[in-house]
């Protein structure tokens, strides 16, 4: 599917979802760097390894961080509405290769600024930004999953995020999955595009 050639002009923050290692981050800073737009990382927004009612995979034996139920959506759009609201909002500072928060930094934003949401997640929020009237536009990040498969590797063990072996079979599991991942960001209101093609257009704006 090929991105669409306009974003709508209601609300300020744009979603950059989409498999794990898509190059979502990497897009974030390229547009945050062109035109100033602050960045919100919503995988901050994940729950700690000891809170309640986390869901499990079977197949891994471990937290299922890949499912939507390890992350804090309310917390996510929350932090997003008083950003836009006061132009200024604290985030949450979150370890994946601990599963815990750190701490915590400040983001701002001027009236005139998009703000740039981007998280494995995010596209769990859209309907929710969409109703509050937050949201730009959103957007389903995505190479080849084979393509993605090999970067999201190479960043989890730079980043030493878990233990390799967990890395690759979490990694193998992902790749599996993502055409499902893929078409659920579609069904929240996201839209597939590469990097490039997003890029493009939103740069436009």
């Amino acid at each position: 599917m090929s991105a669409p050639d306009q974003t709508p002009a209601t609300g300020r923050v744009v979603v950059l979802a989409g498999p794990s290692g898509s190059g979502k981050s990497r897009l974030a800073d390229r547009l945050s760097r062109a035109h100033g737009w602050p960045i919100v990382r919503l995988d901050d927004f994940y729950k700690s390894a000891d809170a309640p009612g986390l869901p499990r995979s079977d197949e891994l034996g471990m937290v299922d961080w890949d499912h939507p139920d390890s992350w804090d959506q309310d917390a996510s759009v929350s932090a997003l509405s008083r950003l836009l609201e006061q132009g200024t909002a604290s985030m949450p500072i979150y370890d994946i290769s601990t599963s815990s928060t750190l701490g915590e930094h400040t983001v701002t934003a001027r009236p005139e600024d998009l703000v740039v949401a981007e998280g494995i997640f995010a596209a769990e929020a859209v309907p929710a930004l969409r109703a509050a009237g937050l949201l730009h536009s959103a957007w389903c990040i995505r190479h080849h999953r084979w393509h993605t498969f090999v970067l999201r590797l190479v960043r989890d063990l730079a980043e030493r995020r878990k233990p390799p072996l967990t890395l690759i079979r979490r990694g193998l599991v992902l790749t599996r999955e993502e055409p499902r991942v893929v078409a659920r960001h579609v069904a929240l209101g996201a839209r597939v595009a590469s990097p490039r093609q997003a890029e493009q257009i939103l740069s436009r704006i």
